[in-house]
């Protein structure tokens, strides 16, 4: 009798075939993962649209935190120390980036008039867009390195000049109403100018008494919120490609952080003004991975080794934390210069 799991057996061969590094299954069964997070999400959890409570998004978060660093922690095992150290790396700085990202959606959802009610139905189809667009972004960014390793160093003083220009540049708000593809969107297509509970189109007459479809508001939303993504993830998914080029750590790390702090998002929006001195130290993380890259070629070394790059990583993203919410204790926020 044949071993089913045989992967000569030409039913299974192609879950041993590789893909950017690595066998099929893996690929399959991290994606298999977070379809049925998913859908055990929506399906059960939020089954009925409700308003998220601070409670609820605390323990969301929680979990989907357990459950990214128990796959770290898988990763640690199967593929060893450096791929571990570096997921984890790239989760922490990936949730970090993200800050900004949690502001913006919050604005998105007060532009468009979004009820607390409908948000998590946004955030959550919001989660298969970034799967499919960060998939793409990373599978041309790892074949591009593959193909030409001297884009490191690109990436690497992009990431130094991004941390410069946090430090020194003044926060200036996301213009939404400014969004040039929102604006293309909303003149090539019919759109509500009201919601619609929680649908994303719905059907009725046009100016000339015709039933067409709409989209509504609510849509719209959902598009700025990819849009505003993709932007976020010119610095993100460099920030990583500089930490690992193994493009099975760099998505899996992506998404589970994603996953978490969309979950998070409900508690964090309420209280982002809290971490304003967070975007410090993530300036001063990006300047440091951009710089491991040339300092590893000055010294001599393939790359600073990985409990460094974690260590530095963690202790600086820590302190950014630490010193917002010492700063903007007891209520108190940061005045901007004039």
């Amino acid at each position: 009798m044949h071993n089913l799991l045989d992967p000569n057996l030409p039913h299974i061969a192609f879950l041993f075939a590789e893909v950017l590094g690595k066998p099929a299954w893996m690929w399959l069964g991290f994606l298999g993962l977070v379809l049925g997070l998913l859908a055990f999400d929506l399906g059960v959890l939020h089954r009925k649209s409700h308003a998220i409570g601070i409670r609820e998004s605390l323990g969301m978060s929680a979990g989907y935190i357990a459950l990214g660093l128990s796959f770290g922690a898988w990763v640690w095992w199967s593929l060893g120390a450096a791929s571990g150290m570096a997921y984890v790396t790239g989760f922490a700085l990936e949730k970090a980036l993200a800050m900004d990202n949690v502001f913006v959606i919050a604005m998105i959802f007060t532009y468009f008039a979004v009820p607390r009610a409908h948000q998590h139905r946004v955030l959550f189809w919001g989660i298969l867009g970034v799967i499919v667009l960060r998939a793409i972004m990373i599978g041309v960014g790892a074949t591009v390195i593959a193909q030409a390793h001297w884009v490191l160093y690109l990436f690497a003083a992009f990431l130094i000049a991004t941390g410069i220009k946090m430090l020194v540049a003044s926060d200036k708000p996301y213009d939404i109403g400014g969004n040039r593809l929102l604006k293309w969107v909303r003149w090539r297509c019919n759109v509500t100018a009201n919601l619609h509970g929680e649908r994303f189109f719905v059907r009725q007459a046009d100016a000339d008494g015709r039933r067409r479809w709409f989209m509504t508001p609510l849509f719209l939303a959902l598009i700025t919120i990819e849009i505003a993504d993709v932007v976020f993830a010119v610095d993100s998914v460099p920030a990583i490609f500089a930490i690992t080029t193994d493009p099975f750590i760099v998505y899996t790390s992506n998404i589970f952080a994603i996953l978490g702090l969309r979950a998070l998002y409900f508690a964090l929006a309420a209280m982002v003004e809290r971490f304003h001195y967070l975007k410090y130290a993530l300036a001063a993380v990006l300047v440091f991975i951009g710089g491991k890259i040339f300092a590893a070629d000055m010294l001599g070394l393939a790359k600073i080794p990985p409990m460094l790059s974690l260590g530095v990583t963690l202790a600086l993203l820590a302190a950014g934390v630490g010193y917002s919410l010492w700063k903007t204790r007891g209520g108190k926020l940061p005045v901007e210069p004039a």
